[in-house]
This record gives C-alpha cells, structure tokens and sequence, in this order.
C-alpha cells in the first residue's frame, strides 16, 4: 500500500518553488511547476480485507502521517 501526502493545492510550496527554478536554471525550460510531497509505504497483514486496509491506513493518516491542516493525502493499495 502507498500513501501519497502532499500539501494542499491552496497552500504556497517554497520547496517546491526553489526545485523548480534550480531546474529552469540547469536548463529545464519546459518545468512549470514542482510541488513536493512524501511517499509512504504500509505493509498491512495480508488475512485483512483491502477495504479494511484502506480504512486502517487513512485513519493512519488523520491520526499520525498527515497533518490535515496543511497536507492532504490520497491511499492506493497495490494490487
């Protein structure tokens, strides 16, 4: 399973902004935009239902892997 944080759409990356001119100035031109977020990966007991995994891995998030106040975050279960 693979969760994707990132921060919302609304909210400024600086991070984002400094990948983003060191790459126009290395010659990328064609870069618009970078926005960094983390990628985290959940080995779950394989006997629980992929729904089941899914609700356990978002309640993950709210509680611990994302701060909801800033960050949002999307689960994909790798089948």
């Amino acid at each position: 399973m693979t969760v994707l944080v990132r921060l919302k759409a609304s909210l400024d990356d600086a991070q984002g902004r400094v990948l983003e001119r060191a790459l126009r100035n290395l010659g990328y031109q064609s870069v618009q935009k970078v926005r960094i977020g983390k990628l985290i990966e959940l080995w779950l007991d394989e006997q629980i239902s992929p729904e089941e995994a899914r609700q356990q891995a978002e309640a993950m998030c709210r509680q611990l892997l994302a701060n909801p106040v800033v960050e949002e975050f999307e689960v994909r279960l790798d089948m």
